[in-house]
């Protein structure tokens, strides 16, 4: 399998990320690209960039060669109702997509399944949130079937994190819970992506894990959104 998109690329207006946007696109490039998406992360996190890096994404050319380039956010969710700290419309409605996640320095971690199911749905039901970031961390345990339906429901998308896969990652139990989840997906009829996190530019659309992952399982590739741009724009409400 050939990914052609990768929306949840960090650069160093995250604070612990190392690449410039430039850098970001030339691997994009390298890597066959045909869509790449920014998502720096908002300011609750330690090092998060400031609203007005956000506000002032409109700058970025929307196409650079025959690269589409998507402006976005990854959010904290901040409490089990499913709050996120980005609140301020003028700034989200600039943007493109919206990535949701649990980080421990914003929500602490909880065994609670019932707890976390709900701050994840919350999370959904927030009408910029396009994406859930990295579900899957034994850390934040959810009940796999009632976010699949939710994300049935509201479209949101969940992502399958390939920086979750590597040794390096802090992300106890990913791979098993995703098996559930995609259980689900399939079931249901929901479609995923794969993003890589990428937190330097050599991991721009490197996907070899999360293709391994989604082959050694059988996934339906009608329901992989990264071998369908077209339809990933469509999914995400983008006109180019």
């Amino acid at each position: 399998m050939k990914f052609y998109t990768d929306i949840h690329v960090h650069t160093i207006s995250s604070g612990h990320a190392y690449s410039t946007i430039l850098e970001n696109i030339t691997f994009a490039e390298k890597a066959g690209l045909k869509i790449v998406g920014f998502a720096d992360h908002s300011d609750a996190l330690p090092g998060g960039a400031h609203l007005f890096h956000f506000s002032n994404l409109k700058i970025i050319p929307r196409k650079i060669n025959d690269l589409i380039i998507l402006r976005g956010m990854e959010t904290n969710i901040m409490d089990y109702e499913g709050n996120i700290d980005a609140t301020e419309d003028f700034v989200l409605k600039g943007l493109d997509y919206v990535i949701a996640s649990f980080h421990p320095p914003c929500i602490n971690f909880c065994e609670d399944k019932s707890k976390i199911t709900k701050g994840l749905v919350g999370a959904m039901h927030n009408p910029w949130v396009k994406v859930i970031g990295h579900p899957g961390d034994n850390r934040y345990p959810f009940d796999a079937e009632e976010v699949v339906k939710a994300s049935k429901q509201t479209g949101v998308i969940l992502e399958i994190n390939d920086a979750s896969f590597k040794p390096t990652s802090v992300r106890p139990g990913v791979k098993e819970n995703l098996i559930e989840v995609l259980k689900y997906c399939n079931k249901y009829d929901m479609p995923i992506m794969a993003n890589t996190d990428a937190h330097i530019c050599w991991e721009v659309g490197e996907f070899s894990s999360s293709i391994t992952f989604l082959e050694e399982i059988n996934f339906p590739k009608e329901l992989i959104l990264n071998l369908y741009p077209e339809k990933l724009l469509d999914v995400l409400g983008i006109s180019i």
